[in-house]
Order: C-alpha cells, then structure tokens, then sequence
C-alpha cells in the first residue's frame, strides 16, 4: 500500500512489489530499499538532482534481485519444462 506523501516512482514500486505476494527470507528488507531509494527519486534525486543516476541504478538493482529471486524459485518446481520437446 502506498503511503500518503509518495511520489509517482515510489507508487510504481510498491505496486510492482505487492504483485509479488507474500514476501520471505531477505524480500522484505529488499522492497523497504525500493521503497526508500524510489522516494529519494520523488524529491528529486538529492544535491540538486546529482544522486538521481546513482539512485536510478541502485533502485534497478534491487529491484532485480526482487525478480530473480521470485524467479529462481518459479524454476523449482521442475514443472516448468512440461512444453519443453523432450
């Protein structure tokens, strides 16, 4: 849910991570990061705008390890090959 005072990216994100579902082991702590790092891109990416690439980068990063984790677990399941010509 977003909070009252987000901006646009920080909407976007938490969207994106409530699409996940329930979040485990280190998921959690990741999204927070998202969160904070996508409202330090709200007001403006810090010293006039200078953080903003830097912020940029570490929020596509976290957010990968967001998906890549969700990813490596949808692979486990060795259902996934069911298509796959044998």
């Amino acid at each position: 849910m977003a909070s009252p005072t987000s901006g646009s990216v920080e909407r976007a994100v938490r969207d994106d991570v409530s699409s996940l579902g329930d979040l485990v082991e280190m998921e959690p702590s990741l999204a927070e990061m998202a969160y904070r790092l996508a409202r330090e891109i709200d007001l403006g990416g810090g010293e006039d705008g200078k953080q903003l690439h830097q912020l940029n980068r570490e929020l596509r990063q976290t957010l990968v390890q967001l998906w890549e984790g969700r990813a490596a677990d949808d692979d486990d399941d060795d259902l996934g090959d069911l298509g796959a010509p044998v």
